[in-house]
Order: structure tokens, then sequence, then C-alpha cells
């Protein structure tokens, strides 16, 4: 059995990656239920798809992806919108799946989609309510140290001795959880005292302990620092144009008046945009990249750096 699937999978590579993508898609579908039900105490299971006209929806009008593009958007029975959110995040889901699926031996890519389906429901909730869930952070963090019991390879570990494997992986990822959380407490601890406000919430020091679960320290930092700099590289552009775009507004019905006063328009303050921005999505987004690609590089980046210190110690 196990001989005839190895053969399928070289002999027909393609196959599985397109019924990895059709079932990412499916479970996206699941994860915009995920998305939408759990954050106002809702079950996940019970009603059914339904429209928000309130009639149910047909299974044939509700094939990820496809219907969306089949029905142009609009609910077949009552001719409402429906977000494009919904067939992107089915797309999304498939697409990390299948890279998941062709980075990573099948056992390890069945983890890592468990793994990134709870990355992709905490960003979209995050977005929507400035929350990441419990059952996604504490839960998936629970999950995660269970997981590295029984693949010990979702943190490296090679032995010939499974239990030994076992609770190495195991310890690595209680490690990575608890140095996450703890790097990212005391990092909002410090924002606090600087900033005298909240610089982080205790969502995402939950939400990087999860990381660290299944990626160990080194993903767990690599998604602090990681998110970080993917933070400042997507909203650096939108607060310039913000300020471009606010200085001009104000420029404009100003200047009547300041033409009157005497007074340079160029003088006008800018006022920022909003001072709440989840964190969470930039979180997930590193811890992604980290484990669909870029681990082998941080790891070796962060042993290195280790290796130097301890030469820099003795």
């Amino acid at each position: 059995m196990l001989t005839t699937f190895e053969f399928a999978m070289q002999e027909l590579p393609w196959l599985f990656a397109v019924g990895t993508f059709i079932f990412g898609t499916i479970v996206g579908s699941f994860l915009n239920v995920c998305i939408y039900r759990i954050p106002h105490g809702k079950s996940v299971v019970f009603p059914g798809s339904h429209c928000a006209c309130g009639a149910k929806i047909r299974w044939y009008d509700n094939i990820p992806v496809l219907s969306w593009i089949l029905l142009r958007g609009k609910a077949r029975c009552c001719g409402g919108s429906f977000s494009i959110r919904y067939p992107l995040v089915e797309t999304l889901t498939g697409l990390l799946f299948v890279t998941a699926w062709l980075q990573n031996p099948p056992v390890l890519a069945l983890v890592g989609f468990l793994f990134l389906a709870f990355l992709i429901a905490s960003t979209f909730i995050d977005l929507d309510h400035m929350i990441i869930p419990d059952r996604f952070s504490i839960g998936g963090a629970v999950i995660g140290v269970g997981l590295s019991f029984l693949v010990p390879a979702l943190h490296g570990v090679e032995s010939t001795l499974p239990l030994l494997a076992s609770l190495e992986a195991g310890v690595r990822s209680i490690a990575g959880m608890l140095i996450g959380a703890g790097l990212v407490y005391w990092i909002a601890v410090l924002g606090e005292i600087v900033f005298r406000k909240p610089a982080m919430g205790e969502g995402d020091v939950k939400f990087v302990g999860f990381i660290g679960a299944f990626c160990g320290w080194q993903g767990a930092v690599f998604a602090m620092f990681g998110g970080a700099l993917i933070g400042t590289l997507a909203l650096l552009p939108m607060l310039l144009l913000g300020k471009f775009r606010s200085s001009d507004t104000a420029a404009a019905e100003a200047q009547p008046e300041l033409a009157a006063s005497g007074e340079d328009p160029a003088e006008e303050e800018w006022t920022p945009g909003p001072s709440h921005i989840p964190f969470g999505p930039f979180l997930a987004a590193a811890g992604a990249l980290y484990f669909l690609g870029l681990s082998g590089w941080v790891d070796a980046y962060f042993a290195e750096m280790v290796e130097l210190f301890t030469d820099y110690v003795r």
C-alpha cells in the first residue's frame, strides 16, 4: 500500500498538488465560517451555510471559489452580494497548502496544514475584531506541543530511538512556546513603559507562543522581528500616502482662509491615521514564511549567532 502511494507521488506529482489545492479550498471555505462565527460566539457546525436573507445555500452554490465565480459574487436566492474575501481566503488556503505539500514529507505537510489554517483564521479575525481567539493561540499551542511529541520531524529531530526523538522535539516545542510568549511579553511591558500606553495586546503574546510551539524558539523570534519588518514595509507606504493626502486636502480646504491671513499652507500639521493596527496578521505572515521555506536560513543564522556568542564568552 505504502509502495503504491510513493510510486504514485513520484509518477503523478501534479495529481497530488491539484488534490491538495482542492482540499485547501475546502478547508478555506470552512475557515470563512470560523472567521465569521467564532468572534460572535456562534457554532461553526450548526446551522449550515445560509444567505443573509435566511435562505439555505445549496451545495452546488457552495463549491469553493468556483461557485463565487459562476454566480459573479451574487446570491442565487436574493441577488445579494457575497464578499470577495470568501474566494480569496479559499484560494490563499489552497495555495499555502500546496506549498507545504511540495516542500515537506506527507506527514509533516499534514501538520503544516493545521498550523497554516490556524494562522489564516487568526489573521482575518484579528483584522476584523482586533482579537485572536484563545482557541487558536492557547489551543493551537497545546496542539503544537502534542504534535511535536508525535511528529519529531516538525522540529527537525531524527533519532534511531523514537522515544528519545519525541522527548527532544517536545522539549523544543515547549521551549519555543515559552520563549516566544516571554519575548513578546517583555517587549510589550517595555513598550508600555516607554510609550505610556499598551504597545501590544495579550493576544499577540499567546499567538507567538503558539507559533513557537510549532516552529521552535527560532520560529517564534523570527515571527516577532520578521513580523515587525513585514508590518513596517506594508504600513509605511500607506502612512506616507495618508500623509500626502491629508496634507493636500487640508491645504486645499484651508487655502482661502490662509491666503487671507497671510499664512503659509505648507505649515499645516499632519494628523496620522488610525493608531490601533492589529499585529497578528504580520506575525502570522512571518510564521508562515518560516514554515514554508525560510526555516533553514533562519536556523542557520541563529546557530551562527549562538556560536559567535559562545566563543565571545569563552
